[in-house]
């Protein structure tokens, strides 16, 4: 009793005399409209989550280039691979089960290692087209350009003056062509036999011109005719 006195006397307040009650905290308003969205969001980002991993991790087999191919070149399997990639529906790649299909085609483009294949780029067509002939040439390095040649590229043969002409001696319009395929060099003379396709009208002239040698083969500018 003496302490309660003496601690009002200090503080100068009368000495409570019950139970202290705590302040009231006002409790804050829930929002059930707010909390309903909430729950919406987070369920539709985690569905929309798996969805995206759903779809990254459809992988399809698809046909790969392993080897280049020059346009107009036979595609073997040797030059085909395969890749199983996520694959964009905008890509439209040849699918493993139709490697079948691109085996024997020309490459309608260049193909070059490490990239997809698509049908669009090969081509089931013949070089050799309706009213053209197929003339081999048997040519020494000096006659042929040193850019390597590759089928359908285009191309035009020259006469040149042989040992027996005179050098201002009267020569014939360069007749066009493209190549259908290139040999391997001999190991030998580095001699190669090219087939190129030329117009059956100038097909046998371009022949004769081959039998005497004196021939050049020029390479058109790409696009050229």
């Amino acid at each position: 009793m003496k302490t309660k006195d003496r601690n009002a006397q200090t503080t100068g307040a009368p000495a409570p005399t019950g139970p202290v009650v705590p302040p009231r905290v006002s409790a804050r308003r829930r929002r059930p409209g707010l909390i309903a969205l909430a729950v919406v969001l987070i369920t539709g980002g985690g569905a929309g989550g798996a969805v995206l991993l759903m779809e990254s991790g459809q992988r399809t087999e698809v046909v790969t280039v392993v080897r280049h191919v020059p346009v107009g070149q036979v595609v073997t399997d040797r030059d085909l691979g395969k890749a199983s990639v996520a694959l964009d529906p905008a890509v439209k790649a040849v699918k493993s089960a139709d490697r079948a299909g691109v085996v024997g085609k020309r490459a309608a483009v260049e193909l070059t290692p490490g990239s997809l294949l698509s049908s669009g780029q090969v081509t089931g067509n013949s070089l050799v087209k309706a009213g053209e002939q197929v003339v081999p040439m048997g040519l020494k390095p000096d006659q042929v350009p040193a850019s390597d040649l590759a089928p359908g590229q285009r191309v035009h043969i020259v006469q040149v003056p042989g040992e027996d002409q005179e050098a201002g001696a009267s020569q014939q319009q360069p007749i066009p062509a493209h190549v259908v395929k290139v040999g391997a060099p001999s190991p030998g003379t580095g001699e190669v036999v090219i087939d190129v396709a030329a117009a059956r009208s100038q097909a046998p002239t371009l022949a004769s011109w081959v039998s005497t040698g004196d021939v050049r083969l020029l390479i058109d500018a790409q696009g050229g005719s």
